[in-house]
């Protein structure tokens, strides 16, 4: 099993300018490595909040900082870390938001958990094990264009349609129930092979984000980030495919720019401050990290700051 290796650690913390007396949000904790360094810049009086959708990464958090009185651990989405820092007794504004996006190595690496093509597992990939619909569950009551649309909006995949009518056509018999027989179905459809790339990769990202509503939580994470973050908070968030960062860089640019008014209102857009400003060019791991951790390589990094 490979270990997790934490994607531009030293940088993200650093962009987060962490405060000793601080409160953060670490949104998605996966196995602490932004959460340990984080800590190592709070004070006594500093806060963190440590988030994540996976009950394994959770119980990981709660045994490694059971005697840390800094360290509060919620089990749910980021989406909703607002609950979260009221369930920790925070009520004022915080000074900062993580956000690590995509799946971890462990999730990865546990064939059960259904994330890898590469792997024999059930076919599952709920972040959260716990509630909702798993993959199996949603692709063998999902009509045709429903799995189609998913999979070319989510995984912007060529050949959505064919896959879609091959899966509808293959679970009348035999519903799916294995990463492998998913894997095996779309190779089964696709002829034209992106170089160096499964043909299955794209498939399984879409199907994973449709599972998790992994793209509306990080839409609504960043509208409440807005609300909670107090002035000069920060907001960085990592994300490891285009359409993630997509979101990321629309909120961050529509959010720092003075909107366009019409002309001859008595308020001029000189006196109007946007709620955000960019902080820098988006960040990229270096070719080192790249080197030790492949994984990294479709990485970036976008960082926004509260100013008004």
């Amino acid at each position: 099993m490979l270990k997790h290796d934490t994607v531009l650690l030293q940088e993200a913390v650093q962009a987060l300018n962490v405060q000793e007396s601080g409160t953060y949000v670490d949104g998605t904790y996966g196995r602490g490595g932004h959460s340990a360094l984080i800590l190592e810049h709070l004070g006594l009086s500093g806060r963190l909040i440590v988030i994540d959708k996976d009950p394994v990464a959770i119980e990981h958090a709660r045994q490694r900082y059971a005697a840390d009185a800094r360290v509060s651990v919620w089990h749910g989405s980021f989406r909703d870390f607002p609950q979260a820092l009221l369930a920790a007794g925070v009520t004022d504004k915080i000074q900062g938001v993580l956000l690590d996006l995509g799946v971890s190595s462990p999730q990865l690496d546990d064939a059960e958990r259904g994330f890898s093509f590469m792997r024999e597992g059930q076919l599952d990939m709920r972040m959260d094990i716990t509630s909702g619909e798993s993959a199996a569950q949603w692709l063998n009551r999902a009509d045709e264009a429903q799995i189609a649309d998913v999979l070319w909006r989510y995984g912007e995949e060529r050949f959505s349609r064919q896959i879609a009518k091959e899966i509808v056509r293959t679970r009348i018999n035999t519903p799916l129930e294995t990463t492998t027989q998913l894997s095996n179905l779309i190779a089964s459809v696709v002829h034209k092979r992106e170089p160096g790339k499964n043909p299955a990769t794209r498939s399984f990202q879409a199907i994973r984000i449709k599972v998790n509503q992994e793209l509306d939580d990080v839409e609504v994470c960043l509208q409440q980030s807005v609300e909670w973050l107090a002035f000069a908070g920060r907001l960085v968030v990592i994300s490891f495919h285009s359409l993630e960062d997509r979101i990321v860089k629309h909120f961050l640019r529509d959010n720092s720019n003075v909107p366009n008014l019409p002309k001859g209102l008595p308020i001029m857009p000189a006196f109007i401050q946007p709620p955000m400003k960019l902080i820098g060019k988006a960040v990229r791991p270096s070719a080192l990290e790249v080197e030790g951790n492949v994984r990294a390589r479709s990485a970036i990094m976008r960082i926004g700051e509260r100013s008004a």
